[in-house]
């Protein structure tokens, strides 16, 4: 039996169906289960509650830990850190108790994103990011929650961690933030743009390295799921080849994309108190960021993701009808 913890979520249910695919047993640990398949066997609960975890475990040999909140901003900052760290230390806590054959962390690029010391150059598992190195409470607590799954490996869990990248693809009915983007921009909707560079990957491949991660992963090591690289500007101009729109969008400079960031989340956090259009972490993550290398997951797992312009197209197909 394998568990997906956060298995109703947009990588989540791209991991159960690739599960269900291969003919495995699969249950879901999620606050919502409405719509899932219905030979999952559905948990309704958090992370951050024993009791569901303990639950959702019996029974279980392999989990993949996906469930987390993927928010760059929050009315309650603190709700990142119960979550995303302490949701984790509880899904290892008592996993360990069980004796797991295999744990797969989902962590996140942000992790690897030293800011604001970065300086060029491609990004890989070798990254020396620290703590006081995060772009915000959202990758502080991802930091957390990678260090405690890596720290369990060390301790006797068979735990495998996955840094996926900027997650796109069909099925996005969240709305995280790689998704908004590019809906805004197949909205002809996004005026000014930072001149940065970013790593676009499929859904449907993460779920499948996700997989091979559990398969061929090796203990306590890290795995970067990423797809193409690709310059802002040159998105921009694939999805306006797409949809038809002029993307028309202006670069603005580091200071003024700063100036931004602390200004919408400022009148976020004091006014509107809703999700604002340039998150500060964002922001920091877009000039800090860059092209990273997925070499040691090809390598290592097999992981071959499609190219973008397939994606780009599904992710466009799919948010029309979405939205029909």
């Amino acid at each position: 039996m394998t568990l997906v913890t956060g298995g109703s979520g947009f990588l989540g249910r791209h991991l159960v169906a690739a599960l269900l695919a291969r003919g495995t047993r699969v249950r879901v640990l999620d606050p919502t289960i409405a719509g899932l398949p219905p030979e999952v066997q559905a948990v309704r609960g958090t992370v951050t509650d024993p009791a569901s975890v303990a639950r959702a475990l019996d029974g279980v040999d392999v989990v993949h830990h996906l469930a987390g909140l993927p928010d760059l901003w929050l009315p309650d900052g603190s709700r990142f850190d119960q979550v995303n760290r302490v949701g984790t230390e509880i899904v290892l806590e008592q996993a360990a108790r069980r004796g797991m054959t295999r744990v797969v962390h989902c962590s996140t690029e942000g992790v690897l994103i030293p800011w604001p010391r970065r300086r060029g150059g491609t990004i890989d598992e070798r990254a020396d990011a620290r703590f006081e190195d995060m772009a915000g409470p959202y990758c502080r607590s991802k930091f957390l929650a990678e260090k405690a799954a890596l720290d369990a490996a060390r301790g006797g869990l068979p735990v495998v961690v996955v840094n996926p990248t900027a997650l796109i693809g069909p099925g996005d009915r969240n709305g995280t933030p790689p998704s908004g983007m590019i809906r805004m921009l197949a909205a002809g909707a996004m005026p000014f743009h930072l001149a940065c560079r970013l790593n676009l990957v499929d859904a449907r491949d993460v779920a499948l390295g996700h997989i091979l991660a559990a398969e061929k992963g090796s203990v306590g090591e890290r795995y970067i799921l990423g797809g193409e690289n690709i310059a802002m500007a040159d998105l921009i101009r694939a999805v306006a080849s797409l949809t038809g729109h002029p993307g028309r969008s202006l670069a603005i400079p580091r200071w003024l994309a700063l100036a931004t960031g602390h200004a919408s989340e400022w009148l976020a956090d004091h006014v509107t108190r809703k999700a604002p259009q340039a998150p500060l972490t964002g922001v920091r993550l877009a000039l800090a960021g860059g092209d990273f290398d997925s070499g040691k997951a090809r390598r290592e797992l097999g992981f071959n993701p499609r190219p973008l312009a397939e994606t780009l197209t599904d992710t466009l197909k799919d948010m029309a009808l979405s939205t029909a």
